[in-house]
């Protein structure tokens, strides 16, 4: 594993389904690559496709920040989009205001911010309506 601290940034364009998972699968690689636990890489990875995903199907665009150490990973996504109204209402599973477009592509279950939330050990996020979404999430080293 790492002994340094290391950080990368991607950036994922809205409504860019052909690109969808690029973000996830790269830092997938990186982790395996400086040797973090399988558990620690799939739980990263799995909650950085669900926010990449939410990227695309809501945001004009976002950055993804990744910063790791010996200690974990710590990723911040940071949107241009809608913002949420509610996010108390859209953190319940199978909440979704996906459009039929974006269903008949097999997403918009409603389990992408609760996935989020389920795979990290720290998890926050706060929006503003009309401007965007910051999340933040840890998943400590194991």
């Amino acid at each position: 594993m790492t002994t340094t601290k290391f950080r990368r940034e991607f950036d994922v364009v809205g409504d860019d389904f052909a690109g969808a998972g690029r973000v996830s699968t790269e830092i997938k690689a990186l982790l395996k690559r400086v040797g973090y636990a399988e558990q620690t890489i799939r739980r990263v990875a799995i909650a950085v496709f669900e926010a990449e995903m939410n990227v695309v199907m809501y945001a004009r665009r976002a950055r993804i920040t990744l910063d790791m150490d010996p200690e974990g990973v710590r990723i911040l996504v940071d949107d241009v989009g809608p913002g949420i109204p509610d996010i108390e209402v859209a953190m319940q599973e199978g909440y979704s205001t996906a459009t039929d477009r974006m269903r008949q592509m097999g997403f918009g279950a409603g389990m992408g911010l609760p996935n989020i939330r389920r795979n990290a050990d720290e998890f926050a996020i706060e929006s503003e309506v009309n401007s965007g979404t910051r999340v933040r999430f840890v998943v400590h080293a194991r």
